[in-house]
Formats: structure tokens, sequence, C-alpha cells
């Protein structure tokens, strides 16, 4: 999952900040040793960078010195922003006056669960740099949410320690170029060890900058496979979302979403209430949008492209998705890593035809049936939204046609629920193609709006959305 592209080791890296004199800083990391402190130290010269290194570990130390954050918790943003702003203030009090007016002050903060010992406990951390870009400015911040996966205590410090690194480094040196920050965090990691689900810049050097678009940038950049955005438009950590929720999703291009679109949610809804355990207030509506194609390809989308049908998305009042994933059963799979509750996945009679194809799972050693045993293995059903055909009849479950070799598979799926027909509330929506209504806004003809909803229709013609130009 992670993409090298610096040639700088940690060790290198390290060393050129400690013998940079205008760099100055604390660092304070909780929950997982003292990595990052310790790597500038044995790059050597570490007193020309670190003015002090701490771990608050006992949590009434912690909440003494950082005070008590409003949602209670010590691995959270609120704490490592706190950590960090309060150690910034000390730094530039303390040193401010006695140091070189060139100086450009620094404080790394961490708050950490890291392995526990004898417990399965999810391994995460907050971390971010709060640093002056130049001598006297108002500091800005980059925070991350990083996931861990090594299965020891000890490992999972020591990759800290090299992010930790890579987040201060890039934060001087490559500040000018957000994607290359990116880009640079898992410089001398291997695949696989962390994910870092979640990035913000924020502060008065990066005001111009398009956080959604930067987190998208973490899929392409290999740091995570999916973004998580809530309806306000904010990036979303997932395993705060989606903790002890039923999940329905729905895969589309949206561009722009429909009534349809729309329509096949809400019958989903319906659906899904039905099942065991099921209520709004414990489930949670995704619409997710794939970066790859049906073949798992990338589809070379932009991200300004994205971001609009994002806004789009969320403008309805929906969560949205952005993943690299392709096949179904690897959706699900993302979804079961933080919820062990009812997952609900929404599609057209065209994804049950490709489900059903077998060359849809070429690379699995198990081919079509590995496929469908990672997709229902526990509490998934799909909800397969109607078709009309060419003549006009309605097509449902009930007509699809799949290969010989696959009729008792179907059945079986059927039968058991696991693939469940939902109704279409209007016929006319049927009418209503994607394609079609980009060429009906491009032209400038007022046909397409029928198709949307009136929010949808509001914000293309304000914003000129989809080569608007009424």
């Amino acid at each position: 999952m992670n993409k090298q592209v610096s040639t700088r080791g940690t060790k290198e890296k390290a060393l050129r900040l400690n013998l940079d004199d205008k760099k100055y800083g604390t660092i304070v990391e909780i929950g997982a040793g003292q990595e990052v402190a310790r790597n500038f130290f044995v790059a050597g010269a570490a007193a020309g960078t670190i003015a002090k290194t701490m771990s608050a570990y006992d949590m009434t130390f912690s909440d003494a010195i950082y005070g008590v954050q409003q949602d209670g918790r010590y691995v959270s943003k609120a704490r490592v922003q706190a950590m960090m702003e309060q150690e910034l203030d000390l730094v530039i009090e303390r040193v401010g006056d006695v140091r070189s007016k060139s100086s450009r002050y620094f404080t790394y903060a961490a708050t950490v669960a890291a392995k526990s010992f004898n417990r399965n406990n999810e391994c995460h951390a907050w971390c971010g740099v709060r640093v002056q870009m130049y001598p006297g400015a108002e500091p800005s911040n980059i925070v991350v949410h990083v996931r861990m996966f090594d299965d020891n205590a000890e490992a999972q410090q020591q990759a800290l320690g090299v992010l930790g690194v890579n987040l201060i480094y890039a934060a001087y040196y490559y500040f000018e170029d957000p994607k290359k920050i990116i880009d640079s965090l898992t410089d001398d990691l291997k695949a696989n060890r962390i994910e870092i689900d979640c990035i913000e810049f924020q502060g008065p050097y990066f005001e111009d900058i398009d956080s959604r678009a930067k987190n998208i940038h973490l899929i392409r950049s290999w740091k995570t496979r999916a973004i998580m955005f809530k309806p306000d438009g904010s990036v979303a950590v997932p395993a705060e979302m989606l903790y002890k929720k039923n999940v329905l999703t729905i895969r589309g291009s949206f561009k722009p979403v429909t009534k349809l679109n729309v329509d096949m949610i809400e019958q989903g809804e319906k659906a899904f209430a039905e099942l065991e355990g099921v209520s709004k207030d414990n489930t949670i509506v995704i619409a997710e949008i794939s970066l790859n194609d049906s073949h798992g390809k990338d589809a070379n989308m932009s991200s300004t492209d994205i971001i609009e049908r994002v806004k789009l998305l969320n403008l309805l009042g929906y969560n949205v998705m952005v993943s690299d994933y392709t096949r179904y059963f690897s959706l699900r799979a993302y979804f079961r890593q933080y919820t062990k509750l009812q997952i609900g996945i929404v599609v057209g009679m065209i994804n049950i035809k490709q489900i059903f194809d077998e060359t849809f799972y070429r690379g699995l050693e198990g081919g079509i049936l590995e496929g469908f045993g990672k997709l229902f293995p526990d509490h998934t059903r799909v909800f397969v939204y109607p078709e009309l055909s060419e003549t006009g009849e309605l097509k449902d479950l009930t007509t699809v046609n799949v290969p010989n070799n696959l009729r008792y598979l179907y059945r079986h799926l059927l039968d058991n629920g696991f693939i469940t027909s939902i109704e279409s509330s209007d016929i006319n929506l049927f009418s209503y193609f994607s394609r079609e209504i980009l060429k009906q806004i491009a032209k400038g003809s007022d046909e397409w709006q029928q198709a949307l909803p009136q929010p949808v229709i509001d914000e293309i013609i304000s914003k000129k959305l989809f080569g608007y130009r009424g």
C-alpha cells in the first residue's frame, strides 16, 4: 500500500533537521514510547533541534497538562491538537527572546493506542506537527490518523517513529507541495505496516488547500484504500464513523446524482430496515464512488471531478466514501473491519449480471465460489433494484438468466435471502441516464432538471458544474 518517493532515509532526514539551527521545537509522544525523539537523538546533534521531549503516560498527569477534551478520549484529534498548541506556545514563550530571530519553531505530538499485551485492541494513533513556515509566522498544522498493522507494540512504535520524522521533515521541506508531503509519509517503511486514512491541513499557510482533494490523494498514494466524508463535507475517520453501526451502501458514478439514485437508496433503506437489529439510529447510509472501472483499472477521474460529485451527494445529506475497490466482497471486507452488525449493498440489475460473470473473478484461486464466500459470510445482504427492458418490461431477480453451471448457486442465494429484490417507486425514473443528462447540461437546455433533485439542480446552476453555461 505504501509508496516511497524520497531517497532520504529516516536517519538522514533527522540529521538534516538537527544540523539546521533555524528549526527548533518540542516532541511529545503518549502511548507508544518516544521513538520519534529517539530517531533525532540517534542521528546526532539533536541539541540543535530538540528543546524538550516528553511522555505524559499517566492520564491524570496528561489531563493536568493538556486539559480534558470534550469527547473525553485520550487518543483523539482534540487531544493531539491540544498537545501541539500548548507545547508550541511554551517553546516560543521560553526561548523566543533568546534564540535567533530567524528561528522557525515546531511541535510534534502523538497520542497512541498501540498493541496491548494479551488484547486484540484497535491499534491507531493521532499524530501532528505544528510549525512556523517562516520566522514569526502564525503556525500551521498537519494532522494524520494512522492505523498500525504490526503484530507487536515494539514494531508499531518503530513505524510511528519513522512516520514522525517524515512528517516533521515534510512540513519544513515540502510545505509548498501537499501531495509530496503525503507521498513522503511512508518513506523508509515497508508496505502494509501502517495506513493513513485521514489527513488535515490547518492554519494560514494551508488556507487555499482543499482538504477533500488531498485526502483522495491518500488513496492514489497508496496510504489507504478508502476515504470517508460526512454530510457536512468534513473528512471522517472510518473507525469512528462505522463503529457499532449497520452499514448500507450503494456504488455509483453519481455524475450527477439523479432521482433514480435517490430512489435506489431509499428503497434499499426500506428493505434494510426489515433486517434484525436495524434501526434508523444505529444505521449509516453511504454512497460509494470507486476510482476504478469494472475491470479494476484506474478510471483516471480528476480530483475536481470526484469532489463535485461528493459535494452533490453531501447536499442531499449522504455520507460518501471514495475507494479503489472493484469487487463487492472487498467492499464488504472493508466495512467488516469496523462493525460486526448488518451490511447491505444496493446494486442494479447490471451489477448482478457482473457478479455472476466468472471472468470477474480472475486471479482468485477459488474463482466465483471464493468470491461469494467472501461476500456473504455473515450478516451481508445484496438488495437489487429492477431495470426496464427495451420493450418497457420491468425486470427483477426472477428474470435473471445465469449460466447453467451457476443456476443452483443462484437459487441458493435467493432462497436464503442473501440476494433480495427491491422495488422502484416510479417507473418514469428509468428514463434518466447520467450520460444523457450530462449532454443536456452542456447544451444549455432545461430538460435535464426533471431528472435531478432540486438541491443538485441549484448547485449545478450556481457553480456551473459539468459544463453548464446557462
